[in-house]
């Protein structure tokens, strides 16, 4: 194995989806600046998360209705001063 390409800042780290508040904990080298009280009482740097496997459809089975025709609607209506 080679030497020096590792990190060596490894410790347990909490992970939270915030689309659902679903936290576990790993080791990891993620930088943060936040912290999170875990279940055992001791304090860990906190790493918040947009998506995990408990709310990414393709793991979760259940497809998320995203609203692009209001997207559509709400930039035409933005930038509409804007056309020639």
């Amino acid at each position: 194995m080679r030497k020096d390409i590792h990190p060596e800042n490894y410790r347990l780290v909490v992970f939270k989806d915030v689309t659902n508040d679903y936290t576990f904990i790993t080791r990891s080298a993620a930088n943060t600046k936040e912290t999170i009280t875990w279940e055992d009482g001791n304090e860990y740097p906190l790493v918040k998360l947009e998506i995990t496997h408990k709310s990414h459809p393709f793991f979760t089975g259940i497809q998320q209705f995203v609203d692009t025709a209001g997207r559509i609607d709400k930039f035409n209506n933005r930038y509409s001063k804007f056309k020639k």
